[in-house]
Protein backbone atom coordinates (compact mmCIF):
# COMPACT_ATOMS: atom_id res chain seq x y z
CA UNK A 1 0.00 0.00 0.00
CA UNK A 2 2.57 2.73 0.87
CA UNK A 3 4.26 2.15 -2.92
CA UNK A 4 1.20 3.89 -4.22
CA UNK A 5 1.10 6.42 -2.00
CA UNK A 6 4.85 7.17 -2.40
CA UNK A 7 4.38 7.64 -5.88
CA UNK A 8 1.39 10.19 -5.53
CA UNK A 9 3.52 11.62 -3.07
CA UNK A 10 6.72 11.63 -5.27
CA UNK A 11 4.68 13.57 -7.67
CA UNK A 12 2.85 16.01 -6.01
CA UNK A 13 6.31 17.23 -3.82
CA UNK A 14 7.90 17.02 -7.13
CA UNK A 15 5.56 19.30 -8.70
CA UNK A 16 5.64 21.97 -5.88
CA UNK A 17 9.74 22.14 -5.77
CA UNK A 18 9.90 22.68 -9.68
CA UNK A 19 7.77 25.81 -9.14
CA UNK A 20 9.21 27.11 -5.98
CA UNK A 21 13.23 26.39 -6.59
CA UNK A 22 12.69 27.26 -10.17
CA UNK A 23 14.45 30.68 -9.43
CA UNK A 24 17.22 28.51 -7.86
CA UNK A 25 17.66 26.17 -10.47
CA UNK A 26 17.72 29.11 -13.69
CA UNK A 27 19.99 31.30 -11.63
CA UNK A 28 21.94 27.37 -11.47
CA UNK A 29 21.63 27.19 -15.47
CA UNK A 30 23.13 30.74 -15.74
CA UNK A 31 26.16 29.96 -13.56
CA UNK A 32 26.62 26.82 -15.62
CA UNK A 33 26.45 28.38 -18.90
CA UNK A 34 29.26 31.15 -18.15
CA UNK A 35 31.20 28.92 -16.80
CA UNK A 36 31.17 26.04 -18.98
CA UNK A 37 31.48 24.85 -22.82
CA UNK A 38 28.31 22.28 -23.84
CA UNK A 39 25.49 21.65 -22.06
CA UNK A 40 23.68 22.65 -18.94
CA UNK A 41 22.36 19.42 -18.26
CA UNK A 42 24.82 16.43 -17.95
CA UNK A 43 22.57 13.15 -19.40
CA UNK A 44 22.90 9.47 -19.04
CA UNK A 45 21.83 6.29 -19.30
CA UNK A 46 20.86 4.39 -16.09
CA UNK A 47 18.96 1.25 -15.19
CA UNK A 48 16.02 1.84 -13.08
CA UNK A 49 13.11 0.00 -10.88
CA UNK A 50 13.81 -4.29 -12.55
CA UNK A 51 16.57 -2.71 -14.80
CA UNK A 52 14.51 -0.82 -17.03
CA UNK A 53 17.19 2.05 -18.69
CA UNK A 54 15.99 5.62 -18.34
CA UNK A 55 17.58 8.87 -19.24
CA UNK A 56 19.11 10.59 -15.55
CA UNK A 57 19.06 14.28 -15.28
CA UNK A 58 21.84 16.75 -13.37
CA UNK A 59 23.66 19.45 -13.69
CA UNK A 60 26.57 19.58 -15.37
CA UNK A 61 29.38 20.35 -12.75
CA UNK A 62 32.29 19.20 -15.09
CA UNK A 63 34.04 20.76 -17.79
CA UNK A 64 33.10 18.66 -21.70
CA UNK A 65 37.13 18.56 -21.85
CA UNK A 66 38.38 15.73 -20.98
CA UNK A 67 41.90 15.47 -22.25
CA UNK A 68 44.50 18.66 -22.14
CA UNK A 69 45.88 20.12 -25.12
CA UNK A 70 49.02 17.22 -24.32
CA UNK A 71 46.53 14.88 -25.03
CA UNK A 72 46.52 13.64 -20.79
CA UNK A 73 43.54 12.57 -19.98
CA UNK A 74 42.24 14.92 -16.82
CA UNK A 75 41.21 13.33 -13.95
CA UNK A 76 37.61 14.07 -12.52
CA UNK A 77 39.31 16.54 -10.06
CA UNK A 78 40.70 18.68 -13.01
CA UNK A 79 37.52 18.65 -15.03
CA UNK A 80 35.50 19.92 -11.93
CA UNK A 81 34.79 23.35 -11.85
CA UNK A 82 34.22 25.92 -8.74
CA UNK A 83 30.78 26.39 -9.61
CA UNK A 84 30.35 22.74 -10.28
CA UNK A 85 31.91 22.01 -6.64
CA UNK A 86 29.76 24.54 -5.20
CA UNK A 87 26.82 22.66 -7.04
CA UNK A 88 27.93 18.89 -6.30
CA UNK A 89 28.06 20.20 -2.32
CA UNK A 90 25.03 21.92 -1.68
CA UNK A 91 23.39 19.34 -4.16
CA UNK A 92 22.20 21.82 -6.22
CA UNK A 93 22.78 19.59 -9.21
CA UNK A 94 20.52 16.91 -8.44
CA UNK A 95 17.48 19.14 -8.81
CA UNK A 96 16.79 18.26 -12.61
CA UNK A 97 15.77 14.88 -11.06
CA UNK A 98 12.58 16.49 -10.40
CA UNK A 99 11.88 15.76 -13.86
CA UNK A 100 13.02 12.45 -13.70
CA UNK A 101 10.81 11.91 -10.74
CA UNK A 102 7.83 13.54 -12.60
CA UNK A 103 7.83 10.77 -15.28
CA UNK A 104 7.70 7.79 -12.56
CA UNK A 105 11.57 6.79 -13.15
CA UNK A 106 12.62 7.74 -9.92
CA UNK A 107 11.99 8.57 -6.29
CA UNK A 108 12.93 11.16 -3.68
CA UNK A 109 14.17 7.91 -2.02
CA UNK A 110 16.00 5.08 -3.33
CA UNK A 111 18.89 3.37 -4.28
CA UNK A 112 20.90 5.38 -6.72
CA UNK A 113 21.28 4.76 -9.76
CA UNK A 114 24.14 3.69 -11.04
CA UNK A 115 26.07 2.90 -14.90
CA UNK A 116 24.42 0.84 -16.74
CA UNK A 117 27.92 -0.92 -17.35
CA UNK A 118 27.63 -2.31 -13.46
CA UNK A 119 24.61 -4.71 -14.44
CA UNK A 120 26.46 -7.49 -15.42
CA UNK A 121 28.68 -7.21 -12.41
CA UNK A 122 25.85 -7.31 -9.65
CA UNK A 123 25.70 -10.32 -7.77
CA UNK A 124 22.21 -11.92 -7.21
CA UNK A 125 21.75 -10.70 -3.89
CA UNK A 126 23.25 -6.93 -4.81
CA UNK A 127 21.05 -6.80 -8.12
CA UNK A 128 17.82 -6.75 -5.72
CA UNK A 129 18.54 -3.00 -5.27
CA UNK A 130 16.68 -2.72 -9.11
CA UNK A 131 13.44 -4.14 -7.02
CA UNK A 132 12.11 -0.79 -6.19
CA UNK A 133 12.83 2.92 -7.83
CA UNK A 134 16.39 4.36 -7.93
CA UNK A 135 15.93 7.74 -5.94
CA UNK A 136 17.85 10.90 -5.77
CA UNK A 137 19.40 9.97 -1.72
CA UNK A 138 18.80 6.74 -0.28
CA UNK A 139 19.78 4.56 2.69
CA UNK A 140 23.87 4.43 1.46
CA UNK A 141 23.90 8.43 1.03
CA UNK A 142 22.90 8.45 4.40
CA UNK A 143 25.48 6.81 5.57
CA UNK A 144 28.55 7.47 4.30
CA UNK A 145 27.76 7.80 0.50
CA UNK A 146 31.07 8.29 -1.30
CA UNK A 147 33.23 7.13 1.78
CA UNK A 148 31.46 3.90 2.02
CA UNK A 149 33.25 0.47 0.02
CA UNK A 150 30.57 -0.08 -3.65
CA UNK A 151 29.94 -3.21 -1.34
CA UNK A 152 28.90 -2.03 1.43
CA UNK A 153 26.67 0.60 -0.55
CA UNK A 154 24.80 -2.19 -1.90
CA UNK A 155 24.00 -3.80 1.65
CA UNK A 156 22.74 -0.53 2.33
CA UNK A 157 20.67 -0.60 -0.85
CA UNK A 158 18.96 -3.77 0.08
CA UNK A 159 18.53 -3.61 3.23
CA UNK A 160 16.11 -0.87 2.01
CA UNK A 161 14.84 -2.58 -0.53
CA UNK A 162 13.86 -5.36 2.42
CA UNK A 163 12.44 -2.40 4.44
CA UNK A 164 10.71 -0.11 2.85
CA UNK A 165 8.18 2.17 4.37
CA UNK A 166 6.99 5.45 5.28
CA UNK A 167 9.31 5.69 8.78
CA UNK A 168 12.73 4.80 6.32
CA UNK A 169 11.89 7.38 4.24
CA UNK A 170 10.85 10.26 6.92
CA UNK A 171 14.57 9.01 8.77
CA UNK A 172 16.46 9.11 5.10
CA UNK A 173 14.84 12.52 3.93
CA UNK A 174 16.02 14.45 7.76
CA UNK A 175 19.12 13.01 7.57
CA UNK A 176 19.94 13.94 3.95
CA UNK A 177 19.06 17.37 5.53
CA UNK A 178 21.24 17.27 7.84
CA UNK A 179 23.96 15.97 5.55
CA UNK A 180 23.49 18.79 2.96
CA UNK A 181 23.88 20.99 5.79
CA UNK A 182 27.09 19.67 7.19
CA UNK A 183 28.43 18.36 3.54
CA UNK A 184 29.40 14.77 4.85
CA UNK A 185 29.82 11.92 2.55
CA UNK A 186 30.47 13.91 -0.25
CA UNK A 187 33.60 13.10 -2.05
CA UNK A 188 35.51 9.65 -1.17
CA UNK A 189 39.11 10.00 0.19
CA UNK A 190 40.98 9.07 -2.56
CA UNK A 191 39.46 11.31 -5.30
CA UNK A 192 36.32 13.82 -5.97
CA UNK A 193 34.21 11.16 -7.51
CA UNK A 194 33.95 7.40 -6.39
CA UNK A 195 35.88 4.60 -8.28
CA UNK A 196 34.03 2.69 -10.71
CA UNK A 197 32.86 -0.99 -9.82
CA UNK A 198 34.67 -3.36 -10.97
CA UNK A 199 32.82 -6.58 -9.02
CA UNK A 200 32.58 -8.11 -5.94
CA UNK A 201 35.57 -10.72 -5.33
CA UNK A 202 34.89 -14.02 -4.45
CA UNK A 203 31.28 -13.71 -5.45
CA UNK A 204 28.65 -15.05 -7.61
CA UNK A 205 27.80 -12.35 -10.35
CA UNK A 206 24.61 -12.66 -12.49
CA UNK A 207 24.88 -14.18 -15.87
Amino acid sequence: MYKYVKRIADFTIALVMLIVLSPLMLAACILIKSNHDGPILFKQKRPGKNGKIFTVLKFRTMSVKTHDKDGRELSDFERMSKVGNLLRKTSVDELPQLINILKGEMSFIGPRPLLTEYLELYTPEQMRRHEVAPGISGWAQVNGRNTLTWEQKFEYDVYYVDHLSLSMDVKIFFKTIMNVLKQDGINSDAANTMEKFKGSKNEEVLK
